[in-house]
């Protein structure tokens, strides 16, 4: 069925097409006419695990460097947890549960201590955005307007929930009564990535919080100062020790710790797909705990030929560049029919070549380096499978400078369904632009990933959202925008992209256990 232009029509132009264009990213480096970079690199100030509301070394003594990816050099040597300090961390967790007042609280007190929390995080932002730019390369002008500002609104969002956990009352079929509670899990491990490391840790702290749980942490060994740095602030709004514990380490040893922990209830992860089932694995073969996974992602961006292909364009190098293409949900797949497709791709290469790739800590930059060595080689290995099997390199695909992990946006065309560039996810900026013809065409190609995390949409005709929108097998479907992302919708995966929702009530109720209360009543006038 080809994308005709019929009646039913969706509002479209410039300003509710894109949720962010590449002039807005620039133009948001200044405030005021003052260079939002002009904050210094910071001091780092925490390295040490946070156990039982105090920074203490590892028991083993062991450090690990974490890297600076602008330079390849050192930033500073951290704390090493493993096995014995993830147990120490979470008999801490469990004594806080069981006998601490965290649990014990009203839902409006948890609330208020909660929002404490957000107005030092707040006070702190520039320095928490500097830590995660000197960490893992975020653009620091995009994470002072941006990522610690939605972190902030998350964690804000369960502070107001937590005095609205409400149970029902049931209609019994006999002479009973009854009703549910809804009662926090227990001692929850939370698993984060290194791509949004400050963003990520009130989007798994921020609803455990709410929900009475105490916790367990550990940040991707990449990036570990911002975690370190916002269990100090929760300490100073008044969260008691114990509920929250960072352990800083490596996956296979302080990861698979919390993962096959017999004293853990519940553990929320994202990450990579691979790391996912393990962490299934060592639930089940532990205390059957409850798991929560958003894994991986190959999301497609399907872009009908109704659109002004202009808007089109910008909302593809956003949807596809965004944190440097290290986002579970970049649209790396973007399907544009054949009615522009020509158009389109003259565009998208000269458009690129405004993303400006440089320093994070620089006004002008809008890409910094990748993660890490092991990111950066990944990457361009993946460069090169796109070459090999055939795909054309339509601009882009090589390092920038002399110096740290930066990679060019990178563009292919010509690639087809089963090359390596279009199935697996590269966590890089590298997308790949595909033609098509019909709408089932389309909706069948982008299903044809094992993942479903994420899809977009752009297109003018409101029975073409709908139907596409309602074909595609993915977790959230954004039309006529990208990486629209709110603390009140629910986010995840289907397929091998997990399940568990992040935000929304929905992430809070994965961290409450229901109960069904039933008592007799006798001679009562009604049931």
């Amino acid at each position: 069925m080809p994308a005709k232009r019929i009646a039913s029509r969706l509002t479209y132009n410039e300003h509710t097409y894109l949720s962010l264009t590449i002039s807005k990213i620039m133009a948001e480096t200044h405030i005021n006419g003052n260079s939002i970079s002009s904050l210094k690199i910071p001091k780092i100030k925490f390295t040490k695990l946070f156990i039982n509301g105090e920074f203490v070394d590892s028991v083993s003594g062991r450090t690990f460097e974490t890297i600076d990816p602008r330079t390849e050099e050192k930033i500073a040597d951290i704390a090493e947890g493993d096995g014995v300090d993830v147990d120490l961390a979470v008999k801490a967790a469990r004594v806080a549960f069981d006998h601490g007042p965290w649990p014990r609280m009203s839902g409006s007190e948890r609330g208020r201590i909660m929002m404490k929390f957000v107005d030092l995080v707040e006070e702190n932002l520039e320095e928490i955005a500097a830590l995660d730019a000197i960490d893992v390369g975020k653009v620091l002008s995009q994470g002072k307007t941006r990522e610690v500002p939605f972190g902030i609104s998350v964690l804000r969002y369960y502070a107001g929930a937590a005095d609205k956990i409400h149970g029902k009352t049931l209609k019994l079929s006999s002479q009973l009564q009854g009703y549910t509670l809804y009662e926090p899990i227990g001692v929850v491990g939370h698993i984060i990535p290194w791509n949004f490391p400050v963003g990520m840790f009130f989007f798994k702290t921020g609803p455990a919080l709410a929900a009475g749980c105490t916790m367990v942490v550990k940040p991707a060994e990449q990036s570990p100062l911002s975690a370190l740095y916002c269990a100090h602030l929760a300490k100073l709004a008044g969260v008691p020790d114990g509920v929250i514990n960072v352990i800083t380490g490596y996956g296979p040893t302080a990861g698979a710790a919390i993962s096959s922990h017999m004293d853990i209830d519940c553990v929320s992860f994202t990450g990579s797909t691979e790391v996912g089932r393990l962490i299934m694995q060592a639930a089940a073969t532990s205390n059957l705990k409850s798991v929560s996974l958003e894994l991986g992602g190959k999301s497609p961006l399907i872009i009908f030929d109704d659109v002004d292909v202009d808007s089109a364009v910008n909302l593809a190098l956003m949807g596809g560049f965004a944190n440097k293409g290290e986002y579970c949900v970049c649209s790396s797949r973007i399907f544009v029919q054949e009615g522009i497709y020509d158009e389109f791709v003259t565009k998208i290469a000269r458009n690129s070549k405004g993303i400006t790739v440089g320093d994070p800590f620089e006004p002008s930059t809008i890409q910094g380096p990748q993660a890490d060595k092991a990111q950066y080689e990944k990457v361009l290995s993946y460069i090169e499978h796109g070459k090999r099997q055939g795909a054309t390199l339509l601009s882009g695909g090589k390092p920038c400078g002399e110096k740290g992990y930066y990679i060019e946006p990178t563009i292919f065309t010509n690639v087809k369904d089963d090359m390596l560039i279009a199935t697996d996810e590269i966590f890089g900026p590298v997308i790949c632009v595909i033609k098509f013809k019909t709408i089932e065409e389309a909706i069948a190609r982008a299903n044809s990933s094992t993942y479903g995390l994420a899809a977009g949409i752009a297109t003018k005709d409101l029975n073409i959202a709908n139907i596409v929108s309602r074909s595609i097998r993915a977790g959230i479907v954004w039309i006529n925008c990208y990486l629209a992302f709110d603390a009140d919708a629910p986010y995840g995966g289907y397929k091998m992209s997990g399940f568990g929702r992040e935000f929304g009530m929905d992430a809070l109720y994965k961290y409450l256990q229901v109960k069904s209360v039933v008592t007799p009543i006798h001679n009562s006038p009604w049931l």
